[in-house]
């Protein structure tokens, strides 16, 4: 049984389906993930340019990441939103992240083996602009 406006129903009876909102293809992920690494790895080139400058500056900028992301990815998929689009979105911030300090010429490694609190702060303001935006 289904509690609806009208009584209760069966759940074939009473419709019930998914908001448009929500409903993504599997090409439409596919898209998404291609794209948002394509603009994760462009915006941690643009991030690492300016990461020395202030110190204040890289939260401003993986707030600004996570919303550039977040909004291509919205875009790419006609404005729709889903728990799995947010878990791409975060991953491309934490991937951009890891672009901007270790370099693309310096590894990943360095990334690992260097981590500070501080990394995991700008991290989570990126994540959370990113995934609130996508959710």
């Amino acid at each position: 049984m289904v509690h609806t406006p009208v009584g209760g129903r069966c759940l074939k009876c009473a419709g019930l389906k998914r908001l448009p909102t929500y409903e993504i293809g599997l090409w439409q992920y596919l898209k998404a993930f291609w794209v948002g690494l394509g603009v994760c790895i462009i915006l941690g080139v643009v991030w690492h340019l300016l990461w020395g400058f202030v110190f204040l500056l890289n939260f401003l900028l993986a707030a600004g990441v996570g919303y550039a992301v977040s909004e291509a990815l919205s875009l790419l998929v006609n404005r729709k939103r889903g728990s799995t689009l947010a878990a791409i979105g975060g991953l491309c911030v934490v991937v951009s992240y890891i672009v901007a300090s270790a370099g693309l010429t310096a590894g990943a490694l360095n990334f690992f083996v260097d981590f500070r609190v501080y990394d995991l702060l700008v991290l989570a303001v990126g994540l959370f602009v990113a995934v609130t935006r996508l959710h």
